[in-house]
């Protein structure tokens, strides 16, 4: 699969209203470029992919509007919108916040967020200049998941 092929599979998918093959989401992610840290920093809005993970649906019950990277130290991973409208880090939920890294996955090196108090890691690759794909991984799955996939949209 080509970038553009990817990126057109990667609208349909996330245009979806039913279960999307995760198998469908790692060929995206294969043909999709790696991305540095300087490349993700700002604040994201996000969304996920329902592939039968047991995280699907979890985080929007609990308002989880995106991700904001102030710097490589600095990565709010659980932004949510409270009752007043307004964005705080959850960093209860979170168990604290996180930081951003070069982390090879898959055989390639991309930023990667590492959340201070769990071993998690969100790893993105760029679908475009604005667009996000991110596949959260954690200690103890293996290398065929389930992974948890998600999108990020720039702000």
């Amino acid at each position: 699969m080509d970038i553009d092929e990817a990126r057109t599979l990667f609208s349909a998918l996330r245009a979806k209203d039913s279960t999307v093959p995760a198998a469908e989401l790692d060929g995206v992610w294969a043909a999709l470029p790696t991305v540095l840290v300087d490349d993700v920093l700002g604040e994201w809005k996000g969304g996920e992919f329902e592939t039968g993970h047991p995280l699907n649906g979890m985080l929007q019950k609990v308002g989880w509007y995106g991700k904001t990277f102030l710097s490589a130290g600095d990565a709010k991973p659980l932004m949510m919108r409270g009752e007043d409208g307004r964005l705080y880090s959850d960093t209860e939920l979170g168990k604290g916040e996180a930081s951003l890294w070069m982390v090879e996955f898959r055989g390639e090196s991309t930023a990667t967020m590492v959340y201070d108090g769990q071993p998690v890691f969100d790893h993105f690759k760029a679908v475009d200049d604005r667009t996000l794909m991110g596949i959260m991984n954690r200690k103890g799955v293996g290398p065929d998941g389930p992974f948890y996939y998600f999108f990020l949209d720039r702000v």
